[in-house]
């Protein structure tokens, strides 16, 4: 009874001590059975653990914390390794895309078949020869009934008009052989002004001793060079873009010094001239409906305060009767929220940068993104990830479809039964489209990542991606203006931009205003020639009555004359 005693008083000792301090490590555990050993009660002590026995419960619960710990470790180790494995393959990726930048053919024209689409896929399939191909429609002979003709005439010698055998004379009076070789002739020439001068023969004292006559009105006072030197100047820059430097290198080998000084200067000059004319290209363009934008980096060569480099950004805005470029230091939104400020329910067809969704917000405007730039994803993903080659390329042939769907639906017209069959069609093929991609992105664990960012990019913007299914006038894509910017890029590769803020000006000018004649089919020398004649004759100054220069305010005659190459040049300045 006293040992029982004891036992339950040790007992209740033991679940007091639990209840109040519970064990919480078999270190403890190991404490108590060695202090229960030694007090003592042998036929107790097989009531508890033995000793051997808590060091195996022991070890086995630091074997298990072990084995838990590596398995976390292994398991970290793994995800590590993935993610590098990802990192890696969108790396490899990466290079792929910036190498086919570089190295591969710019062109964007496939059949949309994954077989034939990407560049040495089909082995057996012949290169395409260069040239006419076999079956397409000839362009004919040229038609050069607007150069003049300068007749020359070929005859036999007097000694070969016999016959070499029996000398009898040949018989005159047979229509001639004609055939023409077409010829160009640069040259440079000097004008010599002769002003006569004529003495006085009165006595009149509000009459001068000497009368000379007028000369020709002159664009850039005391200049020796005509309007033919500068209209050759701006068409050569900011027509073909070329570097000025190669200009003065081809009037050299036609015998012609112009200094790069004096050409320069020049510029700087003419510049005042085309601003009430881009002025007022800018507030026509401002009417309109709808616009394609785009913008690109032009280097600016002149430190501005509080912005670090040269990079500017020019940005493009094209209607469907005008072209605006504007240039600017920032690539902010606040470029286009300027611009387009006027604009009432009115689209613009972009790319998805984040400064039009901001003016979108703030305006009456809706975007039309451009499918170009979603087919260009799926292209990235099937040359940088071998694996997902036939998926990107399956999409790629949806969106072939869809072009070729819309384009079905533009060529019948307007409320006709054709009409709305190809409008019926096009619905139907853009739902299927997002079904499959909704489809897709729910298959997310075992959807690869690159798929899964350009799925969730069409999912994001598919609201402006579709606005062309209600609205048939508003295109599929952004080509417009990237094609309108495809100049500029090349002269800013071959003379790297503009060398002050001036010459920056003067190039979105003449940027503005060459695109916007290309649009209406006029020549700009022609319409070089007219203005310079019309600034001179002002007092070197732009006219105040533009109605004659700008195409939607002349009359059918000035635009059919501007629209033919100019007569033979005859400077008159």
């Amino acid at each position: 009874m006293v040992f029982d005693d004891g036992i339950n008083n040790d007992r209740h000792v033991g679940e007091e001590q639990e209840q109040t301090k519970p064990i919480v490590s078999n270190t403890a555990a190991f404490h108590v059975c060695q202090s229960t050993a030694t007090d003592g009660f042998p036929d107790i002590a097989g009531l508890f653990p033995l000793c051997d026995q808590c060091d195996l419960k022991r070890e086995n619960n630091i074997l298990r914390c072990q084995s838990a710990y590596w398995h976390a470790m292994h398991q970290k180790a793994k995800d590590r390794e993935a993610a590098l494995i990802q990192e890696k393959e969108a790396l490899q990726a990466r290079v792929k895309q910036l190498e086919n930048m570089v190295f591969a053919q710019s062109s964007e024209k496939n059949t949309g078949k994954p077989a034939d689409s990407l560049p040495d896929n089909n082995p057996k399939k012949g290169k395409k020869k260069r040239g006419k191909q076999k079956g397409s429609p000839g362009h004919g002979r040229r038609d050069r009934d607007n150069l003049p003709v300068v007749p020359e005439e070929y005859d036999l010698a007097e000694d070969e008009k016999c016959c070499p055998f029996c000398r009898l004379p040949f018989i005159p009076g047979f229509d001639a052989e004609e055939s023409d070789i077409v010829e160009v002739e640069v040259s440079a020439h000097v004008r010599r002004i002769r002003r006569k001068k004529y003495l006085k023969g009165c006595q009149c004292e509000n009459l001068p001793a000497v009368v000379a006559a007028p000369g020709p009105a002159k664009l850039i006072p005391k200049s020796v060079y005509g309007d033919s030197v500068w209209i050759e100047v701006l068409l050569d820059k900011f027509h073909t873009f070329r570097p000025t430097h190669r200009l003065i290198q081809s009037l050299e080998m036609i015998g012609l010094d112009l200094p790069q000084g004096t050409v320069t200067d020049g510029l700087k000059r003419l510049a005042p001239f085309f601003e009430p004319v881009y002025e007022a290209i800018v507030a026509h363009n401002q009417t309109a409906s709808h616009w394609h934008a785009d913008e690109t980096r032009w280097m600016v060569f002149s430190p501005v305060e509080g912005k670090v480099g040269y990079r500017w950004w020019l940005w493009v805005f094209a209607s469907a009767d005008s072209v605006v470029f504007i240039l600017d230091p920032f690539r902010s939104a606040k470029v286009p929220e300027a611009h387009l400020h006027q604009a009432f329910q009115a689209f613009v067809s972009v790319d998805r940068y984040s400064a039009y969704k901001t003016v979108a917000k703030n305006a009456d405007i809706e975007l039309a993104f451009c499918w170009t730039h979603v087919r260009r994803d799926f292209i990235v993903v099937a040359k940088g990830y071998p694996s997902m080659e036939q998926w990107a390329m399956d999409w790629v042939g949806d969106i072939a479809d869809l072009y070729h769907l819309n384009q079905k639906r533009l060529d019948v017209q307007p409320e006709t039964v054709k009409r709305i069959e190809a409008q019926a069609g096009l619905e139907k093929a853009v739902e299927e489209m997002a079904r499959k991609r909704d489809a897709q992105l729910q298959r997310q664990p075992a959807l690869h990542p690159a798929a899964q960012k350009v799925l969730e990019s069409m999912r994001r913007h598919w609201d402006g991606l579709t606005l062309f299914v209600d609205h048939p006038e508003i295109p599929m894509d952004n080509n417009l203006a990237e094609r309108m910017l495809r100049g500029p890029v090349s002269g800013r590769k071959a003379f790297y931009g503009s060398g002050a803020e001036w010459s920056g000006e003067l190039a979105v000018m003449m940027f503005t205003i060459f695109q916007t004649l290309k649009l209406w089919d006029i020549n700009p020398k022609t319409w070089l020639q007219s203005f310079f004649r019309a600034c001179a004759e002002n007092g070197s100054t732009a006219p105040a009555d533009l109605s004659a220069f700008l195409p939607w305010d002349m009359d059918g005659e000035r635009k059919m004359a501007l629209e033919l190459p100019p007569p033979t040049c005859r400077d008159t300045s």
